[in-house]
């Protein structure tokens, strides 16, 4: 049954293709770009086509107009989709794309493609409910970092400053709560498709922890300046921080148990004193209070910012320090490159570039 199921996805996904062909290029469109789309989601889940996910991510970098192309193509792959693989593939092409450092891919606002009610068509509810909750988690997730860079990058708040640094923090707290929401939850999800895409979402989980922590101690650092206004929302983001801690331990011990590789090495997640909390709930009512606990525990934070910064840098090595996994992209052992998607992710990410997989014709305009 699987053979032909595989028989059958794979020539769904060369009709696909040559009716892009047949179809021909216009002022949106562009043929190549399709195709190449139509192979990096292929139904094949077995494989990933490595090759022309670069190629979709070099010629964003190549040609920024051709991120029109692409999307229309892609959204309208989603949109027509009913198989799981199809889907979870073009989630994570969706989230490389967000990675290219290219200024256009901030200008998205929302995911353009709906995914939120997924439900696959070709396997029985029982075996394909798991598969059908990871994909509208990982799609609800995506959508929102969309919304939430475009409104950092792009919108106006006309809070006051230390306002605007909580609210944002805590948009960045809730991020990190649907990413702790994507996991798979059947036993018949041991698959390399998803084990890839847990890899990505860990990854992820990286920058935006990273983040967060950077966040906390800027808060930290003017604590005893703080408004008795922005007070309550900064307890507020610490209690939830101190939560997440224990929250982003618990996922990875699953994703370890359940076989994700990036999740293999876990340190100790560096959480905020219950006497630091107490201390905050003092300035709130107006006590004077020591600032000894805050400050030692602002430095622990602003150490593991630090380290956490580096990841953007590289890529899927990982180097154990006392505070946190980082990635070294030019030392990528051959274990480590067994799934291959979160890789392209992460090079796009730090800015890499397959020199030869670049279009030599750029997208019509």
């Amino acid at each position: 049954m699987k053979l032909w199921k595989r028989v059958v996805g794979a020539i769904k996904d060369k009709n696909s293709i040559v009716v892009v062909y047949v179809s021909g290029r216009n002022s949106f469109r562009n043929s190549d770009l399709e195709a190449a789309i139509i192979k990096a989601t292929s139904h094949d889940e077995y494989h990933i086509d490595k090759r022309n996910v670069r190629v979709v991510f070099s010629w964003i970098r190549a040609s920024p107009v051709s991120l029109g192309p692409i999307i229309w193509a892609l959204s309208r792959r989603m949109e027509k989709t009913r198989s799981w693989v199809v889907a979870i593939k073009g989630l994570m092409l969706m989230h490389g794309v967000f990675h290219c450092n290219v200024p256009v891919v901030r200008m998205i606002q929302r995911l353009p493609f709906d995914l939120s009610t997924f439900s696959d068509g070709h396997s029985k509810p029982s075996k394909s409910w798991g598969f059908n909750s990871i994909i509208r988690e990982y799609f609800a997730f995506l959508d929102q970092k969309a919304a939430i860079s475009f409104e950092q990058d792009n919108g106006k708040n006309n809070s006051r400053e230390g306002d605007e640094q909580l609210l944002r923090l805590q948009k960045w707290q809730s991020l990190l709560d649907l990413l702790l929401q994507i996991k798979p939850r059947a036993e018949n999800m041991k698959v390399r498709l998803i084990l890839e895409a847990m890899d990505c979402v860990i990854i992820e989980i990286f920058d935006v922890y990273g983040i967060i922590c950077s966040e906390i101690a800027k808060v930290s650092l003017r604590i005893y300046s703080i408004s008795k206004h922005e007070a309550p929302l900064a307890l507020k983001v610490l209690k939830k921080a101190t939560k997440q801690g224990e929250e982003l331990s618990l996922f990875f011990e699953f994703c370890k148990e359940y076989g994700v590789q990036n999740a293999c090495e876990f340190p100790t997640v560096t959480r905020i004193p219950e006497q630091d909390l107490e201390e905050l709930k003092s300035i709130i009512n107006g006590v004077s209070v020591s600032d000894k606990g805050l400050m030692n525990n602002n430095e622990c934070f602003m150490e593991m910012a630090t380290v956490l910064e580096e990841d953007t840098k590289g890529s899927l090595k990982t180097i154990i320090t006392d505070k946190w996994v980082v990635f070294d992209e030019e030392n990528i052992s051959s274990n480590e490159q067994q799934y291959g998607l979160c890789n392209e992710i992460k090079t796009v990410a730090a800015g890499g570039d397959a020199a030869e997989d670049v279009p030599t014709n750029s997208c019509t305009r």
